[in-house]
């Protein structure tokens, strides 16, 4: 019998240290070796006699930590399995404190699937039979607090997350050590919940204080110190410092590295953010590589058809929109949904992310209805999934806005920046980026309105809210005081207009370096005001410097490449080279159709441009067949001319993915919203074709139409600018092209730029 015994005793003793290394590797974030450490646990469970004593407890907590371990891979339906088998031990302990852990456990997984109301009634019922079990308010009651919290602030419901926080940080203090690992597990989530309010400042300050705790305990190489260098990486990537977020990452990076080697799938969240970076700057070669060399990892370590590979696919369409390969960027979400619909199903907030990010290529490609279409899909998606008034339906709302914009639906575009606007206040409060990014689209509409004096008081509340949170110093900024330069540039204030436009580009400069895309646009911008004042040399040089930069940075095949063609063709026009003129429109169109574009308003306006050259060239019968192109392209799509355009910017919501959780559920795959500032300012080419007809044939009729227009602005009170009105005060009619610009309202192209989703990691 002693024997029997001793021998009982000795495989209990080997399975509990089996399941300590599990625990232990769990720790670390090594939940390959934990699941192997669990496996063989239970295959000698299974070997041995059921009636050794305390089996049905190892074997439950083995099944607890397996169930784990497949909800920090985002392996549900697993993980939903393993809490079943032990459920089923705990029923049939009836022991309530693991009844509780497992509808705890269950709360996480219905967190993950998007499923929060439900999420939350299993965590209340858990803290409900933690309080009978325990009414002085344990760990245990401050873990249930916690979790709650994770589900409020993927809900955008941030106040209420932070409130959950803190009672569970207030347990933790009058229990634990100060210095304590979990107690550094909550700073860091608060400082995630402020990180999500657009306050970085307060969200550094947390992350500090997580970071301190984390050295003093486990050291300058754990896992923990990784993750709290990348959430910093992170506020400096969205305050537009990316030099120092990319100092983060990489210290992150070397930390990872180090623990656990170049392949192992914890390393994804930071290679995903290093992408999204060289994104940010510009580097979109550098960015594919990175998420090429993370689709590799991940691959190995999860498989072909795991959620986190559909995230990677969505990153990698998201670069591809930005060079313009719009076809490409549509395969990968394809790829995306291909996984990601069996996996999650049709209601989940990544499906939802997909489909958005699909309706920004078509956007892109002038396919308003079919933008439309995928921006409902979404919607409903995340209507049902997050309610009415979480940030992402605001989101959801600005997009659509800009659809209607596109379109000349004003009225309609207006709604929906109200609808996202009232939200956001509700939500978020009076200071946060995203209520910055609505007003000054808003703005734009005004603008494009010709409300001039609407669009600037938009645009100033959108600067006093960026400046407040992001310093003077952040591409956002400059976005600002390049839509404020291009009303004065529509104004005809040149000067005025050319001030904002430099201090726009001296911003971008120190941010994005000298080979940004962006700065591009910006010399662009300042072309445009050369141009207007007949500064032809000036603006030829912009142009030039304009072009350098599209060239290295998006390829000769970009669509933006386009644009500035065109109006280095208008320079020529001007001048009368119509050769060269016809020459620039010619690549320009070429351009567009390889982008496959056909129907695209700036293919139309760039074949009206053609036709004008070819009436200058005699060349009656091209200059017939190209008008008759645009004319059916306008017909199709409803658009007018397109010139300097208002910068417009597209918040996609972003569904980031989790790599990291917590032994007792201290962690979330995070949802968050992000956006990013795109300077499509002067990036459509200027409408002169109707000065170019008027000089060709119907002068005394055209300049009676524009005379008709200013007349009219005079007597509505629009004009303000005594130079303009004093043009027709003269003998001489001087700049009737750039009258007819501000007084003949025109619809304009935005081109937005795609926000690329992060596998974004919260310590847990």
């Amino acid at each position: 019998m002693g024997n029997q015994q001793s021998v009982q005793s000795t495989i209990i003793n080997k399975l509990k240290l089996l399941q300590d290394k599990a625990l232990t590797s769990q720790r670390i974030g090594d939940n390959l070796q934990a699941l192997s450490y669990c496996t063989q646990a239970l295959i000698q469970i299974q070997s041995i006699d059921d009636n050794i004593q305390d089996i049905d407890q190892l074997q439950y907590e083995i099944f607890y930590s397996i169930c784990y371990i497949y909800i920090q891979q985002h392996h549900t339906t697993l993980a939903t399995a393993y809490a079943d088998k032990a459920q089923q031990i705990a029923d049939r302990l009836q022991q309530q404190d693991r009844v509780a852990k497992c509808l705890e456990i269950r709360g996480e997984i219905k967190r993950l699937e998007g499923n929060y109301d439900n999420a939350l009634l299993d965590h209340n019922k858990s803290l409900e039979i933690k309080l009978e079990i325990d009414k002085s308010g344990g760990l245990d009651i401050s873990t249930s607090y916690y979790n709650m919290g994770l589900v409020y602030s993927d809900q955008g419901k941030y106040d209420d997350a932070m409130c959950m926080y803190e009672k569970s940080l207030k347990i933790k203090l009058s229990t634990l050590d100060d210095k304590h690992p979990s107690i550094a597990t909550t700073y860091n989530n608060m400082g995630k919940v402020y990180y999500y309010q657009g306050k970085y400042d307060d969200a550094v300050c947390m992350y500090e204080k997580s970071l301190k705790i984390d050295l003093s305990t486990l050291g300058n190489n754990h896992p923990s110190i990784a993750l709290a260098y990348h959430n910093m990486g992170q506020v400096y990537c969205n305050q537009g410092k990316y030099d120092d977020a990319m100092s983060m990452y990489k210290e992150s990076l070397k930390i990872q590295l180090l623990k656990f080697g170049d392949n192992h799938p914890n390393i994804a969240t930071t290679y995903s953010s290093i992408g999204l970076v060289y994104s940010h700057q510009g580097r979109y070669d550098d960015a594919m590589c990175i998420y090429e060399k993370l689709l590799k990892i991940k691959l190995s370590a999860l498989g072909n058809n795991h959620p986190s590979i559909a995230t990677t696919y969505g990153n990698m369409g998201n670069v591809y929109v930005h060079p313009g390969k719009y076809d490409d960027a549509v395969s990968m979400y394809e790829k995306s949904l291909k996984i990601a619909l069996p996996a999650l199903g049709d209601n989940h907030p990544i499906i939802a992310k997909t489909y958005s990010d699909m309706g920004l290529v078509y956007y892109h490609q002038g396919k308003y209805n079919d933008a439309m279409c995928t921006y409902e899909k979404s919607l409903k998606i995340d209507l049902s999934t997050l309610g009415e008034d979480h940030p992402s339906i605001a989101t959801m709302y600005n997009n659509m806005g800009l659809v209607y914009c596109d379109q000349g639906q004003y009225d309609d575009a207006v709604c929906m920046y109200k609808k996202s606007l009232k939200i956001q206040l509700s939500v978020l409060g009076g200071k946060y980026p995203i209520i910055a990014t609505t007003y000054s689209n808003m703005g734009s509409v005004h603008q494009l309105q010709g409300k001039y004096d609407d669009a600037v008081c938009m645009y100033e509340k959108s600067l006093k809210i960026n400046l407040s949170i992001l310093g003077d110093n952040h591409p956002s900024i400059a976005t600002t005081y390049s839509n404020i330069g291009l009303v004065y540039y529509r104004q005809g204030k040149y000067n005025d207009a050319q001030s904002m436009f430099e201090k726009s580009l001296k911003i971008l400069l120190s941010t994005l370096g000298n080979n940004h895309p962006s700065i591009a646009i910006a010399y662009n911008n300042i072309a445009s005001v050369y141009s207007d004042q007949g500064k032809y040399d000036g603006a030829v040089l912009m142009y030039e410097k304009s072009l350098k930069i599209e060239l290295s940075t998006l390829g000769d095949n970009h669509p933006g490449l386009a644009s500035t063609y065109i109006n280095m063709g208008s320079i020529y026009f001007d001048q009368r080279k119509y050769d060269d003129a016809a020459l620039l429109y010619e690549k320009a169109a070429a351009i567009l159709i390889d982008a496959h574009l056909p129907n695209h308003p700036n293919l139309a306006t760039t074949y009206k441009k053609m036709a004008t050259c070819y009436d200058h060239l005699n060349r009656q019968d091209e200059a017939t067949q190209i008008r008759h192109k645009s004319d059916n392209i306008r017909n199709g799509v409803q658009q007018l001319d397109a010139i300097n355009q208002p910068s417009t910017t597209f918040i996609n919501q972003s569904q980031a993915e989790q790599d990291d959780l917590p032994i007792q559920i201290d962690g979330n795959p995070d949802l968050y919203n992000k956006e990013m500032q795109s300077q499509e300012v002067s990036n459509s080419s200027k409408n002169d074709d109707q000065d170019r007809i008027q000089q060709s044939r119907n002068q005394t009729l055209k300049e009676k139409q524009y005379f008709a227009a200013y007349m009219q602005a005079l007597q509505q009170g629009s004009c303000k600018n005594k130079v303009i009105r004093a043009m027709y005060a003269g003998p001489q009619c001087v700049g009737k092209s750039s009258i007819m610009r501000v007084f003949t309202q025109q619809r304009l192209v935005n081109s937005q730029d795609p926000t690329q989703v992060v596998d974004q990691s919260d310590k847990m």
